[in-house]
């Protein structure tokens, strides 16, 4: 079992449109921790962490977010997990 940690900046018509929700949602489906908010310059900036098969999951989901949302870029950076950082997943 390989865990990863997975930030991400989301672009786009982001914000309003329930993304937060939706990643939050996505990642307790998937049993990862982490946060996930809301930017000053109008991006959703999440860290999670977990099993890399699980994360690519939680990224396929963002790539295309709720039903409101239209997301136009995704910035990612992957790192190795030694220990878990967060013991659940929210919305900061």
């Amino acid at each position: 079992m390989s865990m990863k940690r997975l930030h991400l900046f989301i672009h786009g018509h982001v914000q309003g449109v329930t993304f937060r929700s939706f990643i939050l949602s996505q990642a307790k489906l998937y049993k990862l921790s982490g946060w996930v908010k809301n930017t000053p310059e109008g991006v959703v900036e999440m860290v999670a962490e977990g099993e890399e098969v699980l994360l690519l999951q939680l990224l396929k989901a963002a790539r295309k977010g709720p039903r409101w949302a239209e997301v136009s870029a995704l910035e990612e950076e992957w790192q190795d997990v030694q220990e878990k950082s967060f013991s659940s997943f929210e919305i900061i």
